[in-house]
């Protein structure tokens, strides 16, 4: 499942990489600002006359990509109000097709701002929802509330129930209409009954005599005495229990926390002080996860702010008993010194994320085991990574352009850690980037292994046979090294006989 809340274009909360618009001298002009590898950051006002476009071909790809990361029964849920609704449902429609829109939530905000014209108000903004595939799209039902409950208003010893006529009602209801739903059945004094419309027509049944047995195999039949004409007779109903039953979900929510609400929850976890706007409730996101996800998927927001979604996940998990993993993507958008949260110490957006993740994971722990859950099996860890350049030197990629005063040189860039090389290797290994990873000190040498025993890596320097044996006996799948972590070059010549050796199955990869 995948939900974002994008900017909304509103005319100063869009912040986007602009590198082909704008002439460098008219650009200091407009903003100083510039990301981390010197790309323009420009606010998006209102006054530009690429005021939609600009916003469009920042969604666009996005999107698209979107689209080819979700499974073929995901959704994806998009937050959006007036300004943009009607672009944002053109590229949706175009990416992933006008058969995979299922619906436009339309949400109360609980928060009247001006709606552009004078004398009206904006109380709402809305979600849209799409499918990769609407034929194989899971929909989750929502849980009972009790005004829809209270229609369950019978009860026997398999618990409470609802009736509904076992007669057709309605259109279609004749004989002819369907012949084969046309039968006898017995009532509980042995006489045949039929389906007699109010006028004594010939009617029909809601299902065949076959799924009829069934229903009394599964006492899902009920009998009433009624009268009618002045005569007592029996009539026949379906029995409905409440036990397991949802509720379809609509695209009217009035029912959900406001965003005054969503402000106090980020308030109440940085000791009132307000470090973000415009955040979403949690409320909103967890009723999102009980209508798309599944007990152990996957959930990605790539426009994280002040990680939401991260914190909804983990209370859903939590008050749902399910093992939901999320995927937070946020750019490194700085944060103006005149805020409460540079003062605070936060410089970029993704770190008030982070540490609202890890407030929110302490304060879930501490409420669980203040009430004497157990918090052994809940994974409340995340890791954090950052997207930057390779970790190899030009020449690593143009060996064409070595030359023999570059020959013997490392082709590993001198700022990169073991870890930032042990991240290069494990997609080429076919590791997701959160498996569990071990660090172990093999003979004064560092040697990760990821995945228990599927990956073992050693980025050290001055490996020796004894080391390589060591690793060999271990016997994983992967193994990976430094193409300059040999003491000597025998070791590079060895280490390949050591494994064939030792273990002959494990793929070994110098890099």
């Amino acid at each position: 499942m995948i939900y974002i809340d994008p900017p909304y274009n509103t005319g100063n909360d869009f912040v986007y990489n602009d590198n082909f618009t704008m002439e460098s001298d008219l650009f200091s002009e407009v903003s100083g600002e510039k990301d981390e590898v010197g790309n323009r950051m420009v606010v998006n006002s209102d006054s530009n006359g690429r005021y939609h476009t600009d916003w469009l071909n920042m969604m666009y790809p996005r999107l698209k990509v979107s689209r080819d990361l979700l499974t073929e029964d995901g959704l994806i849920f998009i937050s959006i109000d007036d300004n943009e609704v009607s672009n944002l449902k053109k590229i949706c429609d175009e990416i992933y097709g006008t058969s995979n829109f299922l619906t436009c939530i339309t949400r109360s905000t609980g928060t009247p701002t001006g709606g552009g014209f004078e004398g009206l108000v904006n109380e709402i903004d809305y979600i849209l929802v799409y499918a990769k595939d609407s034929k194989n799209a899971i929909i989750n039902g929502l849980p009972m509330d009790e005004d829809s409950a209270s229609i369950y208003d019978q009860q026997d010893e398999y618990g409470r129930f609802l009736t509904r006529s076992l007669r057709r009602t309605g259109g279609e209801d004749r004989r002819e209409d369907r012949p084969t739903m046309y039968y006898a059945i017995k009532d509980p004094e042995g006489n045949d009954v039929y389906p007699k419309g109010p006028t004594g027509y010939d009617s029909r049944w809601i299902c065949g005599k076959e799924k009829y047995e069934n229903l009394v195999k599964n006492h899902l039949i009920a009998w009433k005495k009624v009268t009618v004409d002045g005569q007592s007779k029996w009539q026949v109903y379906q029995k409905f229990y409440i036990e397991g039953r949802t509720k379809a979900p609509g695209n009217l929510w009035i029912d959900v926390e406001g965003n005054k609400k969503a402000t106090r929850e980020v308030r109440d976890l940085f000791d009132s002080k307000k470090l973000f706007d415009y955040p979403k409730p949690l409320g909103v996101i967890k009723k999102i996860l009980t209508i798309g996800s599944e007990k152990d998927c996957l959930v990605l927001d790539f426009f994280s702010g002040s990680a939401t979604t991260a914190h909804s996940v983990l209370q859903y998990n939590v008050e749902n008993n399910c093992n939901i993993n999320y995927i937070m993507v946020q750019l490194p958008e700085k944060i103006s010194e005149e805020t409460e949260a540079y003062k605070e110490g936060y410089k970029t957006i993704p770190e008030i994320g982070k540490e609202r993740i890890r407030r929110a994971a302490a304060k879930i722990k501490s409420e669980m085991e203040a009430e004497g859950k157990d918090t052994s099996k809940m994974d409340f860890g995340f890791r954090v990574l950052k997207l930057d350049s390779s970790n190899m030197k030009d020449v690593y990629y143009t060996p064409q352009e070595t030359s023999l005063d570059t020959l013997f040189t490392d082709n590993v860039k001198e700022d990169r850690t073991a870890e930032d090389l042990l991240f290069q290797v494990m997609p080429k290994c076919d590791l997701m980037l959160s498996e569990k990873i071990v660090k172990e000190n093999i003979k004064g040498k560092e040697v990760y292994f990821v995945k228990d025993n599927y990956l073992a890596a050693c980025f050290d320097k001055d490996l020796t046979d004894e080391v390589i044996t060591e690793i060999a006996k271990r016997q994983p799948f992967h193994f990976v090294m430094r193409e300059g972590g040999a003491a000597q070059d025998s070791v590079l010549d060895n280490f390949e006989q050591l494994f064939r050796t030792y273990s002959p199955g494990t793929k070994c990869m110098v890099i």
